[in-house]
């Protein structure tokens, strides 16, 4: 005979009240996170006992514990972790064994545990002596147990907590793994506790996956900020699953309601965007959109609910990723993407800090070395010849309008007929298609189009494609339309990479450099909808992009708007400025003018005519910020601003050249990047810094160090240094 004595169980966790439900008990429920404490008569009325688990200790709900723990029943106050939590324990009206057995249950989880919860409850501290099973420990890792529909494609692994299986709210799994079904991989459903300490037996099963799809969150750790230079190097390790070595793309379970994130702008709640996107990637994980939403049903208590159009972008970006492990090189489709910041014929392949002609060249060179079909090659390549290769892309077309001619559109091979671009259009959400059509009309729009088809400026050989990445727009200021938040892609825009998806069959792209314009499409912040820009063009075509290290700001725009994948490259090289010319000059006066104030000071007006000579000469007045000649009276303090001045201009660290890919800098390059890199000071455990190497060597690094100072520092900086370059930098020569 079922117990017929009412337990209140209230739990930031929903996966309890959902396992309490499925159990059979005579339960009532409740999420403190959604209660006030107006609300609490209502829910004790008729109820015999209440068991509050917080996440976040008692000031999480301070004053529903405060009104629970002043009523007649019985309270068991325990914590949301897996180990107990004693100071909440405390708050109990019922013995620590009690609390301590009934946490157990909870851990555990499952119907099962929670029925027997109840039982216990009902037993010890309500005396019904039904009797009770102790708690059932739950596996820590496992298979969903479910009927594949297909047998073929890449092994996509889908991981997920424990708590959702156990309580049996794994619907928006099986949604995702349909979708990878139906996207033509394989899906292997795998429930863990913890990705912290991940079994040997649960890596073992990870194994057998091509790529895999996370909705647990970090693995390497919960402090990433302890994980740096002189912190706790074990701080945030992930080198069980970097070993697995397979594309791992995190799948977004937001905290909120789908209606929610479509009304919101960002796309992501503060809390999702620490814990689905910016903790991943600490781990290296692809980020992806959100498919699973929480939304409250008829009994108050929430469920994962899967969106399949945002499920199968997940699944489509997975299957992608693993489908290039079962391609051999000479089968993949590639596309190498050149941008063109604005859209001139003397920006293509633009890219910050790297010479992107040398770097492609370079590359397309290395994908003909391992097995790439480049059919009969790109011009440049042989000859390893940038330039060719620009010039090659600007006669396919090229895209400046100032300079684009009718037989460039006329001889293009690259091209997308009207009715092919618009019957994929049409699949577009309305909203996105009705701002592409309030800016540029009807397809297939005016840009680009000859004789009824899109033109593209892009080279083919093989199974590589070359292109340059298609404008934003035109206009007075084509900087800002660059970045334009508003403005929606154009249809030669979606065309474009609608073509290289869907016609070209491109296994996958590399856009070369910092930055392409795709992840500043208008839409969400991140957590793309299908009416994002950025989510409309590329689709699930996997991105892969160098980028310029020293700017993971705008790096991390693309990962968690494009799903790229960031291969970070070397800064350009790096000089200290020095001084040539007029200020050469100008410094060679001012050492004589130190010898002659020392030894022949009746020689100082001519010296210092000169100088003043010099300085107007040069236009330097202007920089120093002077109209007239100094007095003589004034003239000391004016060659000590000019002094300071001249520090400052030689002392500054410039740019001297662009990074190659695959290219590091040797020699005096390397010697001058080094030197660079040790000049500012470095933080160390995230509490103090260590000196830069010239500060170390007795150095005012604060600007009131002069400059013959500055270049005795800097002199000797640059021998430590070559010495290490000339030893090879053994560190045993240090």
């Amino acid at each position: 005979m079922p117990d017929s004595r009412t337990v209140l169980l209230l739990s930031t966790s929903d996966t309890d009240l959902l396992s309490a439900r499925a159990s059979g008990a005579a339960y009532r429920l409740g999420n403190p996170a959604r209660l006030e404490p107006e609300d609490l008569p209502a829910l004790t009325d008729g109820t015999d006992l209440v068991v509050v688990r917080l996440l976040g200790g008692r000031r999480a709900w301070e004053e529903g514990l405060d009104a629970l723990l002043a009523g007649e029943r019985p309270v068991v106050v325990l914590g949301g972790e897996q180990a107990p939590d004693a100071e909440l324990m405390e708050l109990s009206t019922v013995s620590g064994g009690v609390c301590a057995e009934a946490h157990a249950y909870l851990a555990h989880g499952g119907p099962a545990n929670l029925a027997e919860l109840h039982a216990f409850l009902s037993d010890t501290v309500l005396l019904t002596g039904r009797g009770f099973a102790p708690p059932r420990p739950a596996p820590t890792w496992g298979p969903l147990e479910r009927t594949a529909r297909t047998g073929q494609g890449p092994v996509v692994g889908v991981l997920y907590y424990r708590a959702h299986h156990t309580a049996g709210n794994t619907a928006f799994v099986e949604t995702l793994c349909a979708a990878i079904e139906d996207a033509g991989g394989r899906a292997m459903p795998v429930f863990c506790s913890s990705l912290r300490a991940a079994e040997p037996e649960l890596l073992e099963t990870l194994r057998r996956a091509d790529a895999l799809v996370v909705t647990v969150l970090a693995a390497g750790g919960s402090r990433p900020a302890t994980a740096g230079a002189g912190g706790d190097d074990e701080a945030w390790d992930v080198g069980a699953l970097a070993e697995l070595d397979v594309p791992i793309l995190q799948g977004l379970c937001l905290t909120t309601t789908r209606r929610a994130w479509a009304e919101n702008d960002d796309g992501l709640s503060p809390l999702d965007a620490a814990s689905q996107v910016a903790i991943p990637e600490f781990d290296g994980r692809i980020i992806t959109v959100p498919f699973s939403f929480k939304e409250v049903d008829e009994d108050g208590v929430s469920v994962y609910v899967a969106d399949p159009e945002r499920a199968a972008r997940v699944a489509g970006i997975a299957v992608r990723h693993g489908l290039l492990r079962h391609t051999p090189p000479a089968e993949r489709r590639l596309v190498v993407m050149l941008s063109a910041y604005p859209t001139k014929h003397s920006r293509v392949g633009n890219a910050v800090g790297l010479d992107t002609p040398a770097s492609t060249v370079r590359l397309l060179a290395r994908l003909a070395e391992v097995g790439y079909d480049l059919g009969d090659g790109f011009p440049g390549v042989a000859e390893q010849a940038g330039d060719a290769l620009i010039h090659a892309l600007i006669a396919a077309g090229g895209q400046d309008q100032d300079w684009l001619t009718e037989e460039q559109l006329e001889g293009n091979p690259v091209r997308i007929p009207a009715r092919t671009y618009e019957a994929w259009y049409r699949t577009l959400p309305a909203e996105l298609r009705e701002e592409v059509e309030r800016h540029w009309g009807p397809p297939p729009g005016e840009l680009f189009v000859h004789d009824g088809a899109i033109v593209l400026a892009a080279l083919r050989a093989g199974n590589v494609v070359v292109m340059v990445q298609p404008p934003r727009g035109f206009g007075e200021n084509p900087i800002a339309i660059y970045h334009d938040p508003d403005l929606p892609p154009s249809h030669h825009y979606l065309a474009a990479y609608r073509w290289l998806s869907a016609e070209f069959g491109a296994h996958a792209m590399v856009h070369v450099g910092k930055h392409g314009n795709l992840e500043w499409l208008p839409g969400k912040a991140a957590g793309m909808s299908a009416s994002c820009g950025t989510d409309a063009a590329l689709g699930d075509l996997p991105l892969v992009y160098p980028f310029l290290v020293n700017d993971p700001g705008e790096g991390t725009q693309a990962k968690r708007r494009a799903h790229a994948v960031l291969v970070d490259h070397l800064v350009p090289p790096m000089a200290r400025a020095e001084t040539y010319g007029d200020i050469a000059r100008l410094e060679q006066l001012l050492d004589e003018h130190a010898t002659i104030a020392a030894m022949d000071p009746a020689k100082l007006p001519a010296i210092r005519a000169q100088i003043w000579t010099l300085i107007q000469a040069a236009r330097l007045d202007h920089d120093l910020g002077l109209e007239d000649r100094p007095h003589d009276t004034e003239f000391d303090d004016f060659i000590l601003h000019v002094d300071g001045w001249l520090c400052e201009v030689k002392d500054a660290q410039i740019r001297d050249g662009l990074h190659v890919l695959g290219q590091a800098p040797e020699g005096s390059v390397r010697v001058d990047l080094v030197l660079a890199m040790l000049r500012s000071r470095q933080m160390w455990a995230g509490r103090e810094t260590l000196p830069g190497l010239r500060e170390a060597l007795g150095l005012a690094e604060d600007g009131t160090a002069g400059l013959a100072a500055t270049d005795r520092a800097e002199t000797l900086a640059h021998a430590l240094v070559s010495g290490m370059e000339e030893c090879a930098w053994a560190p045993e020569a240090a």
